[in-house]
């Protein structure tokens, strides 16, 4: 239910942008700025999900076995590293385009 209320709110708020007539290039430039700020906050959305879910899972694991916790870190901390580098990418890209 919660999914199908998100999506017909999206497709109502869209309804007036579908029927303009044309964007004067102002408009146009606001609204592409306004798109690449919410890809920025999404990306740091997951990314922040993501990480946090990985440090809670690692930090279980060493809390049940203590002498794996050198095994665990480095994994994690590549892995901390990697998701961090998509919301970067993210970043740069909406600076680039």
């Amino acid at each position: 239910m919660k999914k199908l209320l998100i999506a017909l709110t999206f497709i109502f708020a869209s309804a007036p942008l579908m029927a303009a007539e044309g964007w004067s290039d102002a408009q146009a430039a606001s609204m592409k700025a306004i798109a690449y700020f919410f890809a920025v906050a999404i990306a740091a959305y997951g990314g922040t999900k993501a990480q946090s879910a990985a440090a809670s899972r690692a930090l279980e694991g060493i809390a049940r076995n203590p002498a794996a916790a050198d095994k665990i870190m480095t994994p994690m901390i590549l892995g901390l590293a990697l998701m961090e580098s998509l919301v970067i990418f993210t970043l740069i890209t909406t600076f680039l385009v």
